[in-house]
């Protein structure tokens, strides 16, 4: 029997590397007009379309555990992509607002949508549908649809967890039904309202939430 009391599960030293890179990434945009402007071309875009990025990523991947897997490096750089297209209004905080939580109980992109949907700024169906759709594609399909998404949460003060963004990029065509499966739970935790406290919070030893925390190669 799972011991409910249990202590949260550590930051790995993949999702340590995570927060890294979003720190770095948020310095670099915030510094640099000319780094922002080129990382904002990746929008959307696979690595082999991404050649000006390679300037600003390839270094500090490489001394980060460059990772070699496909999908983990379009991560990395749509990340950085979304980063660099904040609006001015978010762009001069840190994007690291939930980073003191324990990982298994930061915002994921449903999280993030439930909120948009709670506060009224977007409409459920829409919220809700794009969640579904994604849930049926591989990254190949969501990369593209991440901007204007991701935008709409940006616009109406949104926050989003970059570093668990970029987590369940990296593992989404691995593992596409379980983070799914995570980001749905958390949006309808998120947009609905409800009287038991119970259930806004996922449990640290929910399985669906422990793989964030579980993850190695990111």
């Amino acid at each position: 029997m799972t011991d409910s009391t249990a202590a949260p599960l550590p930051p790995t030293a993949a999702t340590a590397r995570a927060d890294r890179f979003i720190a770095h990434m948020h310095r670099l945009c915030h510094d640099s007009t000319q780094a922002r402007a080129v990382l904002r071309k990746g929008l959307g875009l696979p690595v082999e379309r991404c050649t000006h990025l390679h300037r600003y990523l390839v270094p500090w991947l490489r001394d980060n555990g460059d990772p070699h897997h496909s999908d983990v490096r379009r991560a990395y750089y749509a990340v950085a992509s979304l980063l660099a297209a904040r609006p001015r209004s978010t762009r001069d905080s840190a994007p690291e607002p939930s980073a003191s939580l324990p990982w298994y109980a930061r915002p994921n992109l449903g999280a993030s949508l439930g909120q948009a949907v709670a506060q009224g700024v977007m409409k459920d169906n829409t919220a809700a549908g794009a969640l579904h759709l994604m849930a049926r594609q591989s990254s190949d399909a969501i990369h593209p649809a991440l901007p204007a998404l991701v935008r709409q949460l940006a616009n109406a003060g949104i926050t989003v967890d970059w570093a668990v963004l970029l987590s369940d990029l990296a593992r989404w065509n691995r593992d596409r039904d379980r983070i799914a499966t995570r980001w749905l739970e958390s949006y309808f935790r998120t947009s609905t309202h409800t009287t038991d406290p119970s259930d806004t919070e996922p449990s640290p030893n929910d399985p669906a939430v422990n793989d964030l925390a579980e993850e190695n190669d990111l």
